[in-house]
């Protein structure tokens, strides 16, 4: 089902990129470099204001670099760290349908509806209403509208640092999972500040100074 960009290996390349926000005399982001060349779980570790999120939406495109140069052809999508800001609709089932950005047959907007479900752990939830989700089954239900919009890498910022324990671990789940697919694997890039999070990722770096680390296993990583 997820059919768009199947053909092609979605990847990111960061050359020499630099960003500053206006009024602030040093860049936030400086001369970065890194690529994502293939599918899998990663993750950027970092201090509070080092420039993760703002990593993020430089790879999302909603802003641009000042120097450098991004390569992309990945279709992104985001999952924010609060999904009360980012689900519109009362159910899951109308939440998904405003995702779907295909002109097709109803039957198979339901089963694109029954598939995604699935894949997220959810099957059953599509006529459930949204204020009664629990934060982890709303992070869920924003991973689900990446997929039924045929995302193929997901850009997840703190996904986790709203949520109780059991909810973090099932998100966390659900995103190895996907990522883990060999039939049709997804790029997954998970910014977090929590150490414990990382031994779920295939690669870890760490954002420091505006620089990113290159890319190291889980149980090799140390904070610089």
């Amino acid at each position: 089902m997820r059919d768009s960009l199947e053909s092609e290996i979605p990847h990111i390349k960061f050359k020499d990129v630099s960003f500053s926000y206006p009024g602030e005399k040093e860049n936030l982001i400086f001369q970065c470099n890194f690529s994502i060349k293939k599918p899998g779980f990663w993750m950027v570790v970092g201090k509070n204001g080092s420039g993760k999120s703002t990593l993020l939406k430089l790879i999302n495109g909603i802003i641009k670099p000042q120097n450098g140069a991004i390569d992309s052809n990945a279709n992104v999508g985001m999952v924010f760290q609060n999904p009360d800001h980012q689900i519109l609709m009362p159910n899951c089932r109308s939440e998904l349908l405003i995702n779907i950005n295909q002109n097709i047959s109803q039957n198979e907007i339901n089963k694109k509806i029954e598939y995604v479900l699935d894949q997220v752990g959810m099957t059953g939830f599509e006529k459930r209403p949204v204020h009664t989700l629990s934060g982890g089954q709303k992070q869920r239900l924003t991973i689900a509208c990446a997929l039924i919009s045929n995302r193929n890498f997901i850009l997840l910022d703190e996904p986790t640092a709203l949520l109780d324990q059991t909810s973090q671990l099932k998100v966390l789940q659900t995103i190895k999972n996907l990522t883990s697919d060999h039939i049709k694997p997804l790029s997954a890039l998970w910014i977090t500040h929590r150490y414990e999070e990382l031994t779920y990722a295939d690669a870890v770096a760490e954002l420091k100074n505006g620089f990113l680390s290159s890319w190291q296993e889980p149980s090799k990583f140390q904070y610089n």
